[in-house]
């Protein structure tokens, strides 16, 4: 996912290749291998508040259940995800462009490196932390598909905000909620009777920023699909106003 949760990124997602969706799979399994390690090995996202966020992600990206149900079983047998740590790494895209990375690794050199590495070859720069994180605000986006218009944008709103979300925002083809990152579980399953196309937990920017050059548009997407396709990176977020 690449900075806010407009309906035409999430397009992109739901027509990628096979290739592209099995990629994304292998880093949402990370996730819940990891979620039930530092949950204390609990499998129950009852009872594993971060393990439930993440299967509520994986739900969203259409993620077979088998395939859930076989990290989760991974996960409970030991040594899985043991030495994965999360890193976030912060820096400018082309233009001054705010960047966000959210990796896991096994090699903190390695993944460093490549991070250097990606934004030097696009015309950015890896920044020190918290260089850009004070511009975004982190909270639970839930995307729901209203593309063929089955639902009733005042209906979804006061659904939404009867569940606990803080705001709403209604666009073409689709509804965007958002919610606290702490009450994002609570609000999900309280809107059970919807489909979400995207449900996780974001760094949302507070503003965006315009590229005025075709050249540093060409650069900045080159850069997101790179850092997209680093196995370490489990998320791209930017103030890029596409």
């Amino acid at each position: 996912m690449s900075g806010h949760s407009k309906w035409h990124n999430i397009q992109k997602t739901k027509g990628a290749q096979d290739a592209k969706r099995a990629a994304a799979f292998t880093k949402i399994a990370k996730e819940l291998i990891v979620a039930v390690k530092e949950g204390g090995g609990i499998t129950d996202p009852a009872n594993n508040s971060r393990l439930a966020t993440v299967i509520t992600k994986a739900k969203a990206a259409n993620m077979p259940n088998d395939n859930i149900k076989r990290c989760l079983e991974k996960a409970a047998g030991g040594g899985s995800g043991d030495s994965y740590e999360t890193i976030t790494y912060e820096g400018y895209g082309p233009g001054g462009v705010a960047v966000i990375v959210e990796a896991m690794t096994d090699n903190r050199n390695r993944t460093a490196g490549s991070m250097r590495h990606h934004f030097d070859k696009f015309g950015g720069n890896l920044g020190a932390s918290g260089c850009v994180a004070w511009s975004f605000d982190k909270k639970g986006v839930l995307v729901i598909d209203n593309e063929d218009g089955d639902y009733d944008e005042d209906t979804v709103m006061m659904d939404a905000m009867d569940a606990g979300a803080d705001d709403f925002e209604a666009e073409e083809d689709c509804f965007t909620i958002y919610t606290d990152p702490d009450d994002f579980n609570d609000v999900v399953a309280k809107l059970d009777k919807y489909t979400f196309v995207s449900a996780q937990i974001e760094m949302v920017p507070q503003n965006y920023q315009k590229l005025e050059s075709e050249e540093q548009a060409v650069q900045m997407q080159k850069l997101i699909d790179a850092m997209e396709d680093d196995d370490d990176v489990q998320n791209v977020w930017h103030n890029w106003e596409e």
